[in-house]
């Protein structure tokens, strides 16, 4: 079981790492400044958010869908699975900023950080998914 966690641990920190070359490398962040609210802008402000919310939904209802009646191992697939469909929303969002409005690269930071904290610990797991590992 830790084998498996240890691989959802670097899966997330893979897609972490690609994220963040990526902003740094098509972002630029060494000019960083807050953003203008204009009117076009208002609408690239609300990726974040339903990013999180889109994710987080699916997250949840994946995480529902796991029979508490199944062994550790099937639970840990199934819960590696929905981690991956979260993170992915989640970083399709932060690309989306970063590539459609890069002046908004603050908003994809904010992704950024909110992926990082959603990280996978043996303790999360254990929450999540009723079990002892």
């Amino acid at each position: 079981m830790d084998a498996k966690i240890k691989v959802l641990k670097i899966i997330h920190f893979a897609l972490l790492a690609g994220l963040t070359l990526a902003y740094f490398i098509i972002g630029d962040l060494i000019n960083l400044k807050s953003p203008k609210l204009e009117d076009e802008n208002l609408y690239y402000i609300f990726i974040p958010a339903i990013a999180v919310l889109v994710s987080n939904f699916v997250y949840k209802k994946s995480i529902s869908k796991i029979d508490k009646k199944t062994t550790n191992d099937d639970k840990m697939v199934k819960y590696q699975s929905a981690s991956i469909k979260r993170w992915a929303i989640l970083e399709a969002g932060a690309f989306l900023i970063l590539i459609l409005k890069p002046e908004l690269v603050l908003f994809g930071l904010l992704l950024l950080v909110y992926l990082l904290l959603v990280r996978p610990t043996k303790e999360k797991i254990e929450n999540e998914l009723d079990v002892r590992l």
